[in-house]
């Protein structure tokens, strides 16, 4: 697995210019890779990304409401801070929709996102035999909650989760240096993605709960 990008893993992705725009700014701002309050410019993002400023702005837009960036009248686009306080908002909602997606997943993926997760399990363990950052292991956490929720089928639990799940993970990159066992929890997937490959439906889901426990309880005693 890459160390410096998000694993796509499912369905081949939209590839669209202000697509493939989202998804590079989506997961640059989830990764704090583009710091909270940063002021964001579509010049120099339309340079940068080699695309014009019309894609540039529609995945702004999009992020909007995926409350990663905001945008003020005559002041600009920035990076929305990092709120610390929504951590039991997003959690009380994940409690309850990370075990269902597990459980869907589990009994309605097709064969081949199956082999997907074993795949993924694979690149985990190469992730756990090196010398990997926190970071790395942030991003494969993103990869396998991303093939799970694609795995329900469901879009819109997908969109639900994922925007989530983003959220989750800004708090998490916030304190990253603070956080000791990054690849254990990271780890922990292994056991959810080889219950879902399996149809194991009620093990995936308690697994799934579990996990979102751990990230949550870890969080308080950090933050």
């Amino acid at each position: 697995m890459s160390v410096t990008t998000i694993t796509e893993y499912g369905p081949e992705a939209p590839v669209s210019l202000a697509d493939q725009a989202y998804q590079q700014l989506r997961d640059r701002l989830t990764m704090l890779e583009i710091r909270p309050g940063a002021m964001i410019h579509d010049g120099h993002l339309a340079a940068e990304m080699g695309i014009g400023r019309t894609p540039i702005r529609e995945a702004l837009k999009r992020l909007q409401t995926d409350h990663l960036v905001v945008s003020y009248p005559r002041r600009g686009t920035f990076a929305t801070q990092v709120d610390i306080t929504a951590l039991s908002d997003v959690s009380e909602l994940r409690r309850n929709l990370e075990p269902l997606a597990a459980r869907k997943a589990a009994l309605t993926a097709p064969q081949a996102v199956r082999e997907q997760m074993h795949a993924l399990v694979r690149d985990l363990g190469d992730l756990s035999g090196d010398s990997s950052t926190n970071q790395a292991f942030m991003r494969a956490d993103l990869s396998v909650h991303r093939l799970i929720y694609r795995a329900t089928g469901n879009s819109h639990l997908e969109d639900t989760l994922t925007r989530l799940d983003n959220l989750a993970t800004r708090i998490w990159c916030l304190v990253l240096d603070r956080v000791p066992t990054v690849a254990g929890h990271v780890n922990e997937h292994v056991a959810l993605l080889e219950s879902i490959a399996a149809g194991r439906a009620e093990e995936a889901a308690e697994l799934a709960l579990d996990h979102v426990t751990s990230f949550e309880r870890t969080m308080r005693s950090i933050l």
